[in-house]
C-alpha cells in the first residue's frame, strides 16, 4: 500500500513542480523572435569558424547560407577540413569566394576531442583577423540570410559574451516525429533557457550548431584550450564564457539541421555519444537517472492503469500534466498534441539510450564522433 502510495504522489509532486518551477522551461518562452534588440549603431567584425569532418552531403549547402548572410559589417569564414576522406574541403574550395579560407587540420594531438581540435585550429586562424565575434556554426546546419545580424544585434544589446540559438532539427520522418521534440525538451528541463538568461544564476548551457562569442571573452576564458577534452563541448564552453559576462540561448528558426535521423538509430548515436559524459561516466549517477526516469515517465502511466481509488487519480494527473507540459514544443515543431500522451514511452527509449550510452564507453566505444571514439581521453 505504501509502494503504491508513492508511485502515485511523489511522481505527481515532481510533475508539480516541473510545471511551477524550473523557470517554466516548458513554455518554450526564449526565442530569438521575441524581446527583438535593436540594431547597433555600428556592425563589428566577425569571422565565423566552421568545423568540418566528411561532410560532403550537406557543406555546399551550409556554406552557402554563410555567404548568403547580409551582414553589414566584415564577415569572413574559416573552414577546417578535419582530415576528410568525402572530398568536403575541394567542394567547399571550389564555391569560390574570397570570403571563405579552408585550413586543412592537422593530426589530433591527445587529450583533444575532434571537434574542439577543428575548431581550436580555426579559432587560431580566425583570431589573427582580430574580430570582434567568432561565429561557431557546424558543417550540418544552414542559417537565414539574417541571422548573424541578429545574433550580433543581440550580443551588443547587454554586452553579452555570448549568444547561442537551439536550431531546429529535422522532424519530417516517423522517428524523428516520436524522438526529436523530447530532445529539446529533456535539454531545456536540464539546462532552463529562462535560467541560462539570467546574468544573475548558475546555469549555462549553449547549443553548438550556432553559437557567436565575443573573441576577448573566449581569450579571458582560457580559449577552446580550456574545454579540449569536453564531450558536452557547447556546455563546457557557456560555462567558461558566462564567467565572463552574460550569455543568451533560444529557440529559432533561422538555423535548421541539414542532417536527418531517418532511422531511430541514428538519434540513438546522437543522444548515447554524450548521455554517460553527462552523468559524469559515474555508474551511481546513471543508475540514480534511470530510477529517476522510472520514476517520473514511467510510474504515473502504471498507476493511472492498474491502480486505484486516489492514488490512480494520482497517476492520471501526472501523465495529463506532463502531457500539457510536452504541447509548446510539439506546436513549434508543428506536430499533433496527441503527442503529449507518448511522453512516458518517449522517456522510457531515452532511459535505453541512457543505458546504451555507459555501455558503449564501458567497451570502449565512448563518445563517438565520425569514427573516433573519444569518451575518457586523458589530456
Amino acid at each position: 500500500m505504501i509502494e503504491a502510495v508513492l508511485l502515485g504522489f511523489l511522481p505527481l509532486a515532481i510533475w508539480l513542480y516541473l510545471l511551477l518551477g524550473r523557470d517554466g522551461f516548458w513554455r518554450m518562452n526564449e526565442r530569438d523572435t521575441r524581446d527583438v534588440p535593436p540594431m547597433p549603431a555600428t556592425w563589428p567584425p566577425v569571422v565565423a569558424v566552421v568545423p568540418a569532418r566528411n561532410e560532403a552531403d550537406v557543406i555546399a549547402q551550409s556554406i552557402g547560407s554563410l555567404l548568403m548572410q547580409d551582414y553589414q559589417g566584415d564577415f569572413r569564414i574559416m573552414l577546417v577540413d578535419d582530415q576528410s576522406d568525402d572530398g568536403t574541403g575541394d567542394l567547399v574550395r571550389s564555391l569560390g569566394s574570397g570570403r571563405l579560407t579552408v585550413i586543412g587540420g592537422a593530426p589530433r594531438p591527445p587529450g583533444w576531442t575532434g571537434k574542439l581540435w577543428a575548431m581550436k585550429q580555426g579559432v587560431a586562424q580566425a583570431s589573427s583577423l582580430a574580430p570582434e565575434f567568432l561565429w561557431l556554426t557546424d558543417a550540418d546546419i544552414a542559417h537565414a540570410p539574417d541571422n548573424l545580424t541578429q545574433l550580433v544585434a543581440r550580443a551588443q544589446s547587454g554586452n553579452k559574451a555570448m549568444v547561442s540559438l537551439m536550431a531546429r532539427l529535422s522532424c519530417r520522418t516517423g522517428p524523428e516525429h516520436f524522438l526529436i521534440p523530447a530532445f529539446v525538451f529533456f535539454f531545456d528541463m536540464l539546462f532552463p533557457f529562462g535560467a541560462v538568461n539570467n546574468p544573475a544564476g548558475p546555469v549555462a548551457a549553449a547549443a553548438g550548431g550556432c553559437m557567436l562569442a565575443r573573441r576577448s571573452a573566449l581569450e579571458a576564458a582560457g580559449g577552446i584550450d580550456s574545454i579540449r577534452h569536453n564531450i558536452i563541448d557547447d556546455c563546457a564552453l557557456a560555462r567558461a564564457m558566462k564567467a565572463q559576462g552574460p550569455i543568451w540561448l533560444g529557440l529559432t528558426d533561422r538555423s535548421v539541421s541539414l542532417r536527418p535521423y531517418e532511422r531511430l538509430s541514428d538519434i540513438r548515436h546522437m543522444v548515447s555519444r554524450s548521455a554517460y559524459a553527462q552523468l559524469g561516466y559515474s555508474p551511481l549517477a546513471l543508475a540514480g537517472t534511470l530510477l529517476g526516469l522510472f520514476l517520473v515517465y514511467i510510474a504515473p502511466v502504471l498507476v493511472a492503469l492498474f491502480a486505484w481509488n486516489y492514488v490512480q487519480m494520482a497517476g492520471w494527473a501526472a501523465w495529463i500534466i506532463m502531457a500539457a507540459m510536452f504541447q509548446p514544443i510539439l506546436r513549434f515543431y508543428r506536430l499533433s498534441p496527441l503527442w503529449g500522451f507518448a511522453l512516458p514511452l518517449i522517456g522510457a527509449f531515452y532511459a535505453g539510450f541512457t543505458l546504451d550510452s555507459a555501455i558503449q564507453y564501458w567497451s570502449g566505444k565512448g563518445g563517438m564522433w565520425k569514427g573516433r571514439a573519444q569518451a575518457g581521453e586523458k589530456a
